[in-house]
């Protein structure tokens, strides 16, 4: 059975309706994690943790779609 991977990173947002970051440098990553499960739940963490901050923002980012196993070369390998 394949890995799913997720990435739980946040930051501060130039304007809270649109996903742009104030600073890329200070972006949070939380961590890679092994199903959406604990990343969900170290998302909420940071989420509310920061929750008095309304431009701070968490995302959970889907690793494993960004690779296609079943393909020779996926879109990733072929971008080097």
């Amino acid at each position: 059975m394949a890995q799913r991977l997720h990435l739980v990173f946040g930051g501060e947002l130039v304007d809270p309706s649109k996903n742009t970051f104030k600073n890329v440098d200070d972006i949070h990553i939380v961590g890679i994690f092994p199903d959406y499960a604990t990343a969900f739940d170290a998302w909420k963490a940071e989420a509310q943790r920061t929750v008095d901050n309304a431009h701070m923002r968490y995302f959970i980012a889907h690793l494993h779609r960004l690779r296609d196993e079943e393909a020779a070369a996926s879109s990733t390998e072929e971008l080097g």
